[in-house]
């Protein structure tokens, strides 16, 4: 009978293998790539909750038009 786990063990194996010739980042990359997605996802939360903001302000005007 095969050795059921013999395919995770090549698997994990094989995965190591890769790892290592992968080039990592520098701190230094890693510090300005971290930064970089900050900045961008305050920049684009800041956006979304000025469109939201536009778009229900602009829903309750037209409500208060048509209701009155």
């Amino acid at each position: 009978m095969a050795n059921p786990f013999r395919p995770i063990r090549i698997f994990f194996g094989e995965t190591v293998q890769e790892l290592k010739k992968t080039a990592w980042p520098t701190r230094t990359e890693l510090r300005d790539s971290t930064i970089v997605v900050f900045v961008a996802t305050l920049i684009l939360g800041a956006y979304v909750a000025l469109a939201d903001f536009a778009v229900y302000n602009w829903i309750q005007l037209i409500t208060a038009w048509v209701r009155g």
